[in-house]
């Protein structure tokens, strides 16, 4: 299996819901976002996929959020945006995204969602 791997950042506010604590009040983050894709075949130039291409397909995703208040946007108008629900997000926005791309030859393994540099969570399947 080949697996590559990009990185992109945006900057967004939120806040929790039903937590107690510093992050029930609106704050924001420079987010860093990971996202590694895998597949068993490579294509004709011997990419699994161009990272210009997954950058391209990341960007729908983060444009949307960057410099946004997330919790006004859906699904996180009723979705608590926590970094875990977040990588979901991103996990099944790049999938979508990618399965018509690729014509399903190409997957999302994991996407990581940085909070801040020593702050992480990760959704995979």
């Amino acid at each position: 299996m080949y697996e590559v791997t990009v990185e992109d950042s945006f900057a967004a506010g939120h806040y929790l819901r039903d937590y107690k604590g510093k992050c029930e009040n609106p704050h924001g983050h420079n987010y860093k976002l990971r996202v590694t894709l895998a597949g068993n075949e490579l294509d004709k130039a011997g990419l699994l996929l161009d990272f210009k291409d997954l950058r391209e397909v990341m960007k729908h995703v983060t444009d949307r959020l960057d410099h946004r208040m997330i919790n006004d946007l859906e699904p996180f108008t009723s979705l608590n945006p926590s970094a875990e629900n977040l990588s979901k997000y991103f996990f099944d926005q790049t999938n979508a995204k990618l399965s018509v791309v690729t014509s399903g030859r190409v997957w999302v393994k994991n996407v990581t969602v940085f909070e801040t540099d020593t702050t992480t969570a990760t959704y995979s399947e």
